[in-house]
């Protein structure tokens, strides 16, 4: 445990997710060219994107069942397989209906990925280096969406669709091929001899989702989790070069800043974590209303919002995608171990669930904004700035869902420590009153 084969390990497995996520991201880049290419409206391109989405949260529970059973190395290997067959699919896609076939290839391989290396976690580590290790992978996923904005991009304007496409799919095969040779299981997968002494009731789909623990880290996950899915995937890159008009070297900067935001608050959340579990949830609360605050002036400014605050934003969505890991570190450490990948399949899927209810809620609206106007008699205009604040304020229902979700959840989820354990944990006002009462004492004495 913690050893230099554990390390050796956590290295290929990150590098398998942040292949994964590249491949995850490319189509949101390529998105303004996928609506020339298959001539098709808006709501077709999100259709694709939520259609590879949908396939990724429906497979999250599925995964988590199988790495607990045969383990993750091989999910990962698989998944990079199945991935790289979607890539060279798209890359000669000539019809949207294509399109959707091979998008749903590469969300079946990225839904074996994420769930399989934090599922590998617990096997090679120990310690409260665990959910250090959960953002850290989180963190070097998120490097994919650079390579995705940046690299990719470029290419795809330089070489065209099928060459870029095609590259894609090489570096999904090498992350095959490095997962066969340096991942492998850990010490920790249940054996068939500890199976027989577990209680039946306790195992299974069922078991986990009857967890309040398993049900708390879904929709904080959800919480955190569906602005970066929706913007990282889709919605972020148009809105930049076709709804506020800048430019793709410009776009690509600001939209890399999600980025900079993971990687420069993944370590400080991981460590909060870590030093306070109790306050997870207040955490990804408090994040995510952040960055809805900051979203909020961004589509109220009266005309094109300053660049600064626009990236502002965009750090702020790179912020919750640590805010989204919390939930799987809650629903990790609020289950046995031998619940372990069930339960984080299950919180994985809240923020592609948010995610993809997201991306068609903006689909589906900027198509009925370009509706609206050209039967005003306006020609029409599909990415226009006043189309993205509609839709955009349109998905913030899902926050709202989100935050009433993880409400609901944590207190059946404090009611049950209590009573099984003992542990008693009371709101963050209660605590922040207790704490200004005894920094006056002092003063009160003198």
């Amino acid at each position: 445990m913690n050893s230099a084969k554990s390390w050796i390990v956590f290295a290929g497995a990150s590098l398998a997710y942040l292949v994964a996520v590249v491949q995850r991201t490319s189509f949101g880049v390529a998105s303004v060219e996928a609506t020339d290419r298959f001539a098709v409206n808006a709501a077709a391109i999100s259709m694709v994107a939520v259609v590879q989405i949908v396939v990724y949260a429906a497979l999250q529970i599925p995964v988590g069942v199988l790495a607990d059973r045969v383990g993750p190395s091989l999910l990962i290997l698989v998944g990079a397989i199945v991935i790289a067959g979607g890539q060279v699919m798209l890359a000669f896609a000539g019809g949207v209906g294509w399109a959707i076939v091979a998008r749903i290839l590469v969300g079946a391989g990225d839904a074996a990925t994420f769930v399989s290396v934090i599922r590998l976690l617990p096997g090679w580590f120990r310690g409260p280096i665990v959910p250090q290790l959960s953002q850290w992978v989180g963190m070097t996923g998120q490097l994919g969406q650079v390579v995705s904005t940046v690299p990719f991009a470029l290419l795809l304007h330089s070489v065209g669709w099928t060459p870029a496409f095609l590259v894609a799919a090489i570096g999904s095969g090498v992350a095959a091929l490095v997962a066969a040779v340096a991942i492998r299981n850990g010490a920790r997968l249940t054996t068939t001899a500890e199976l027989i002494v577990i209680d039946p009731a306790e195992m299974g789909l069922r078991a986990s989702l009857g967890r309040a623990g398993t049900r708390l880290g879904f929709w904080a996950h959800l919480l955190g989790g569906t602005t970066p899915a929706m913007l990282g995937i889709l919605w972020g890159y148009p809105f930049l070069t076709a709804g506020l008009g800048y430019e793709p070297a410009l776009a690509s900067v600001i939209f890399s800043l999600m980025v900079v935001g993971t990687l420069v608050s993944g370590p400080i959340v991981g460590l909060v974590v870590s030093r306070v579990p109790t306050r997870r949830s207040d955490l990804v609360l408090g994040i995510t209303w952040t960055m809805v605050a900051i979203w909020t002036a961004v589509l109220l400014w009266p005309s094109a919002p300053p660049v600064p605050l626009v990236m502002l934003l965009f750090v702020a969505v790179g912020v919750c995608s640590p805010a989204s890991l919390i939930g799987l570190d809650v629903a990790r450490t609020l289950n046995p171990h031998h619940a372990h990948g069930s339960a984080t399949g299950v919180a994985n899927s809240g923020g592609f669930v948010g995610g993809f209810l997201g991306m068609l809620i903006v689909g589906v609206v900027l198509d009925l904004v370009d509706e609206l106007r050209v039967a005003g008699g306006a020609p029409s205009q599909l990415y226009s700035l006043d189309g993205f604040r509609v839709a955009f304020f349109a998905s913030f229902l899902i926050f709202v869902v989100g935050t009433v979700g993880v409400v609901w959840t944590r207190t059946h989820t404090r009611r049950r420590l209590l009573e099984e354990e003992g542990i008693q944990i009371a709101p963050l006002w209660v605590v922040l009153f207790r704490a200004r009462g005894r920094r006056r004492r002092p003063d009160v004495r003198q």
